[in-house]
């Protein structure tokens, strides 16, 4: 991608304000993973693909981002083993990592949501014309004489048919090529597509780690009190996008009264549901939005695993919160394509919720 483009156009792979991931030269919480990758290379083998997958928030991206610089600082696996590693960094000034941070190295493509400039919004999906500008790259000579590297985030966000395209590349795949998908559901993954990759899991951030990394954004967020950094870590469920959403002023409070209305359902109150439903409803309110899907998403996660780690597991149990989980991304996806009202989504979805809730305990 042209700087100029790259400067224009909003990012959808960039957390809020944060740095974007091929900008973070630190990764907290993963060393053994990096050492296992960093042995694959050394050793010759590397698979055609990874599918780096996790909840939001761990450092999924950063790791890829982490993983092709280095790849494309040492493009050849003695380069690599000739000094003495425990990790994959990459020093901010080497020309590979100025080059990646500029979008300009020439083995390298991305794969992401990219900006309607008409619509002045992010399309909703990876779509096909994407897929295959990135399978341009891969039909040129590698201009370094190393990997060719194509980072997809995330596999969420393709349809059928931009899966499918990236299938048939991955199945043939050219010399010295790697694909790095970034997954938060794996499990929802094209079965074809996953089975051709081998799969990296993240798992989530522990308290210090997650406080390493917020200091590493620097400031405001370094500067953040002890007490409140402890608070919204405690409450994160170990992904650094939480901990950021709580840190806003009236993150806690928010997330506090919308942790209640889950944990009380399936009763509802729905004056509550009510003005839920129009503050994500605001127009540029996207903060609170996200967070609310998240936090759903993660209360329906947490019900699904205890349900299945349960010595009384049962499947029937299990299987109306899986139910709702899969028509709460349609719908997310629905509104967000169409850019329908939220509200009707709001209190379709919690009476979904209070269902599933009822029918899991009966």
């Amino acid at each position: 991608m042209a700087p100029k483009t790259l400067e224009s156009s909003p990012e959808s792979d960039r957390f809020e304000n944060t740095p974007h991931p091929r900008e973070s030269y630190n990764c907290f919480g993963h060393a053994e993973t990096e050492r296992q990758l960093l042995l694959s290379y050394v050793s010759g083998h590397l698979p055609q693909a990874y599918i780096v997958g996790g909840p939001p928030g761990v450092g999924k991206a950063t790791l890829a981002w982490r993983l092709a610089r280095f790849l494309l600082a040492n493009p050849g696996p003695a380069a690599a083993a000739g000094e003495a590693r425990a990790d994959l960094f990459v020093a901010p000034d080497h020309l590979v990592a100025r080059q990646i941070a500029a979008m300009a190295h020439p083995d390298l493509a991305f794969l992401r949501r990219e900006w309607n400039e008409k619509d002045k919004r992010f399309f909703t999906e990876i779509r096909v014309e994407d897929v295959r500008r990135a399978i341009h790259m891969f039909q040129q000579a590698p201009g370094r004489g190393g990997y060719r590297i194509c980072i997809l985030d995330c596999a969420e966000d393709l349809n059928p048919s931009s899966a499918n395209a990236l299938l048939k590349l991955i199945e043939e795949p050219p010399p010295r090529s790697l694909f790095l998908i970034v997954a938060n559901r794996p499990g929802r993954m094209l079965a074809t597509l996953r089975s051709r990759c081998q799969k990296i899991l993240l798992k989530s951030l522990m308290a210090a780690d997650a406080g390493h990394a917020v200091a590493a954004l620097g400031p405001p967020w370094s500067a953040t009190g002890e007490a409140k950094l402890a608070a919204a870590i405690a409450r994160a469920h170990g992904s650094i996008h939480n901990v950021l959403r709580l840190l806003d002023d009236r993150g806690i409070a928010f997330d506090t009264n919308l942790g209640r209305m889950l944990d009380d359902l399936p009763r509802i109150d729905w004056s509550n549901v009510h003005a839920l439903a129009d503050r994500v409803a605001v127009r540029n309110n996207g903060k609170d939005y996200e967070t609310m899907l998240a936090a759903i998403d993660d209360w329906l996660d947490t019900r699904v695993r205890r349900g299945a780690l349960s010595p009384e597991a049962n499947c029937a149990r299990l299987a109306p919160y899986a139910l709702v989980w899969e028509k709460l991304a349609e719908a997310a996806r629905e509104t967000d394509t169409f850019n329908l009202d939220k509200r009707p989504f709001v209190l379709s979805l919690f009476a979904d919720l209070a269902a599933a809730a009822r029918a899991s305990s009966s």
